[in-house]
């Protein structure tokens, strides 16, 4: 029994995408059993892409049911079968992330056509949906529609199926795919990671942490190490049986999040901003090492954007001003900023210039009194003055409110 599937994204970004159009055939090896065809609401933008793509406009999917009003038909037209798409890894992630949304966890066996072709058609120019089934004369209507191309990816596992006359390759597939082969183990544990900043967990059959590292993209950080050849990594990759994640959202958070587990990350900072002949500029730290920067960057790229931004306006031409605008030494505020997640906001309790604690809360909390505040702020250690640069470089860009400290 097969569930033949097509899914339509709004076009957002990696994991960040929801469904607007679903097609599923259920497939018995000899005729369609039952189906289900939707738009679906995504609650989001169409990328200007997408609606040209697909011709889904956002006026079609207004009236349109939401994911969690399909989401027990998709199980019960799944239940108990194979999921076969063109891709299948695409659709398969889009139904695993949306039900995440949900607080289930979707698991089905796959198969994926493309590598079928591949096998019993090979020689074709290419495997797009498109371009093979025109060759081969299926017929498809209303390309990257989710109908047209379901029904379509079914027309093109049914000649599959009667190429593999002897039913090897669909047994050799089906087991390459479940198998718990290296290849198998890395898309199960990579599926389901965010493309977001955080801290990241590899962690053995016992549960004991064998390496972390906070990185820029948890998702693309974890499929490198395990493509990685180096020594350090292969000792990982054979060890590794879970991956964990904490997201940081913002540098400041991971920060923070090291000074209260004291762990020490060198870091370099190469690049410095320094004012000269009435003008801000960027340039690497060795170059005069008798002149202190006024902020440091990782990149030149980010001190090129620091630039930009004083630009904008014109008392900063004062360096003096810039200065003051960018000091926290004496002051004992708090500060409100973005949060791990949508709908979180995180506080810095500053004393005398020192990051001394910081916490987060949902939108709706009212945190307005300190004893509230203390309930959910996290102390950090003494010496946090590896923070000042990212700080200031916070009241730069204005990524906080300051306000005074609640009594």
């Amino acid at each position: 029994m097969y569930s033949i599937i097509d899914i339509e994204s709004n076009g957002a970004g990696f994991r960040k995408e929801c469904i607007i159009d679903i097609a599923i055939y259920r497939y018995d090896g000899h005729k369609i059993v039952d189906q289900f065809i939707s738009l679906v609401n995504p609650e989001s933008d169409i990328t200007p892409f997408v609606q040209k793509l697909t011709n889904i406009t956002p006026n079609m999917v207004k009236t349109a049911p939401k994911f969690h009003e399909l989401a027990k038909r998709v199980i019960e037209i799944t239940e108990g079968t194979t999921l076969v798409g063109h891709n299948i890894d695409f659709d398969y992630r889009m139904l695993r992330q949306s039900f995440q949304r949900l607080g289930y966890d979707y698991k089905i066996n796959t198969l994926d056509t493309i590598p079928l072709a591949k096998k019993l058609i090979p020689d074709e120019v290419s495997y797009s949906l498109g371009k093979l089934v025109r060759s081969l004369g299926i017929p498809l209507v209303n390309a990257h529609r989710a109908e047209g191309d379901a029904r379509a990816t079914l027309e093109l596992f049914r000649l599959l199926v009667s190429k593999d006359t002897e039913n090897e390759i669909i047994q050799k597939q089906h087991e390459e795919t479940n198998a718990k082969t290296y290849i198998n183990k890395i898309k199960v544990l990579t599926q389901d990671l965010p493309g977001e900043k955080g801290f990241v967990y590899f962690q053995n059959e016992s549960g004991k942490i064998i390496f972390s590292d906070y990185v820029q993209d948890i998702n693309r950080f974890s499929k490198k190490l395990f493509n990685s050849k180096s020594k350090k990594f292969v000792e990982i990759q054979k060890e590794v049986e879970q991956i964990h994640f904490e997201l940081t959202g913002t540098d400041i958070i991971a920060k923070l999040i090291q000074n209260s587990k004291n762990i020490k990350k060198r870091e370099t900072l190469a690049y410095g901003l320094y004012f000269r002949n009435n003008k801000y500029i960027v340039e690497k730290n060795t170059l005069n090492k008798n002149e202190k920067p006024i902020l440091k960057f990782r990149s030149f790229t980010q001190g090129s954007k620091a630039v930009q931004y004083i630009a904008k306006f014109e008392e900063y031409a004062d360096v003096e001003v810039f200065k003051k605008k960018i000091d926290f030494k004496k002051r004992n505020e708090m500060w409100l900023g973005a949060g791990r997640k949508l709908g979180e906001k995180l506080f810095l309790i500053i004393e005398n210039g020192r990051v001394v604690s910081y916490g987060f809360y949902d939108l709706f909390t009212q945190i307005q009194t300190l004893s509230k505040i203390s309930k959910l702020k996290l102390d950090l250690p003494l010496s946090t003055a590896d923070m000042n640069n990212e700080l200031q470089l916070a009241l730069l860009r204005g990524d906080f409110e300051t306000l005074a400290l609640p009594k």
